[in-house]
């Protein structure tokens, strides 16, 4: 295929295999090494979850292979099954990162099939970074290439897109040639797939990502071994990526797909999670906090909320409030508003089985609704979380609040201190004390590791509970 045929995808890869460690601004770097780490904590919280078990005792059966381990157990697997299975805990319990103009959780998608890798092979720490950074990068400008329809017309994006930042982060880490990179996203990407609706009570939603993970280390370990792609995944007319999944000639931008490489770096936008649920509901929790500590109120004074949103917000969160699953009561808005008024907050402490059928909080989520704001809409996906939430209270009195960007976002990203708590909150489901400890600091000098398999040794082991 002449090179004129694929120019964006081989400007993918050709970014992708020319990423040197040296390359990447400091606070990207610094960035990154934050990131790894929060995901790392959430799929140590996975690891014991329900769905999480199933799928461990599922892929035990059906696999008696010792290549990788299971994070958060002693359990080991096919590197292709680990993928399946740690990128399904970091997505267990909605509480890993999310790129909010790209519609993805990256490290989701990245980390497990790039931690396969390096029990593989072996690489250093400063390869093993540049090529997580490289994932990073890719995943989100195809979300911005894609838009906010994509979810819209009913892709799991983080699933759809994932398969090019696990792809690509593989192909990184396996140091593979911009040719061999142009298959390996070619693979993945004709494996791309999730349904939203999944999003309403079924255990799959979480397994979205491990499969995203695993569908891109398949396309690196493929197209490594001379297997090919489809080398214009991205441009291709008729079954290309593109045009299939926005069902158009030109409901998507093409030259997302490699802008501001080297100059505009995405893993900034990346944002950490500090509720337990679906992103698109962090705003509005924060405008109740808000309120809240400006003037007190409690669940019972509350007559009425209207929360002026996005429409992929209303579609993504506003509908009514279903007690299907405990999946569905953290992906829909009114519960998990209620949830923050009647609890005092949306964390994993806030969320078990026993509450998706909870009177109280369902009898106060019927007082939310979910209203689509034209204006908020119109500012296109880098405010597709916006809200204007008014609270109209018993004694008459309203209270409005707008937020643009939830704890977490830029301009509010959190502290290096904040982000080590949750990661040791959520490893302690799983690891003792002192290994936990081990863990943050390997991550946290990553830099410095001759081999960070070292990392995969510290997240799996004998002495997880």
């Amino acid at each position: 295929m002449s090179k004129s045929s694929n120019p964006y995808t081989r400007g993918v890869a050709e970014f992708v295999s020319r990423l040197r460690y040296e390359a990447i601004p400091r606070e990207v770097r610094e960035r990154a090494k934050l990131l790894i780490l929060d995901s790392l904590g959430c799929a140590l919280y996975g690891a014991h979850l329900e769905w999480c078990r199933i799928l461990q005792r599922t892929l035990k059966k059906l696999d008696s292979s010792t290549a990788c381990g299971v994070w958060g157990t002693a359990q080991r697997l096919s590197a292709p099954h680990a993928a399946l299975a740690n990128g399904t805990q970091v997505q267990g319990f909605e509480l890993d990162d999310v790129h909010r103009e790209g519609v993805l959780h990256v490290g989701a998608v990245v980390l497990p099939a790039l931690v396969a890798v390096a029990e593989l092979r072996g690489i250093s720490g400063r390869e093993f970074l540049a090529a997580a950074v490289a994932g990073y990068e890719v995943g989100p400008r195809v979300g911005l290439c894609m838009g906010q329809e994509h979810i819209g017309q009913g892709w799991h994006s983080g699933a759809t897109l994932g398969v090019f930042s696990a792809a690509a982060g593989a192909a990184r880490g396996l140091k593979l040639d911009a040719d061999k990179t142009i298959h390996s996203l070619g693979i993945a990407g004709t494996q791309a797939a999730g349904l939203m609706a999944a999003q309403y009570g079924a255990m799959v939603k979480r397994m979205h990502a491990g499969r995203s993970s695993q569908s891109g280390l398949y396309g690196a370990l493929l197209a490594e071994g001379g297997f090919t792609g489809i080398a214009d995944v991205f441009e291709s007319e008729y079954g290309g990526f593109c045009t299939t999944f926005s069902r158009s000639r030109d409901r998507f931008r093409l030259a997302e797909l490699t802008a501001g490489f080297g100059s505009v770096w995405q893993t900034m936008g990346v944002a950490l999670k500090f509720y337990s649920c679906v992103g698109s509901n962090h705003t509005t929790l924060d405008a109740l906090r808000e309120m809240r500590s400006a003037r007190a109120f409690g669940a019972k004074d509350v007559k009425k909320i209207v929360v002026h949103a996005s429409q992929v917000t209303v579609d993504h969160a506003g509908w009514k409030y279903r007690p299907e699953s405990l999946a569905a009561a953290q992906m829909n808005l009114a519960f998990c508003a209620a949830t923050l008024l009647l609890e005092g907050d949306c964390f994993v402490d806030q969320f078990s089985d026993a509450v998706v059928a909870d009177s109280r909080r369902m009898a106060l989520a019927e007082k939310v609704e979910v209203r689509p704001d034209p204006e908020i809409s119109a500012k296109g996906a880098k405010s597709r979380h916006s809200v204007r939430v008014e609270v109209t209270l018993n004694d008459g009195s309203l209270l409005e609040r707008a937020v643009e960007t939830p704890r977490g976002s830029e301009p509010n990203f959190a502290s290096e201190a904040q982000i080590v708590a949750k990661f040791e909150k959520l490893a302690s489901r799983a690891l003792k004390r002192e290994q936990i400890a081990r863990l943050r600091d390997a991550v946290l000098a990553v830099e410095k590791l001759k081999d960070a398999s070292r990392i995969a040794k510290l997240l799996t082991s004998k002495r997880a509970k």
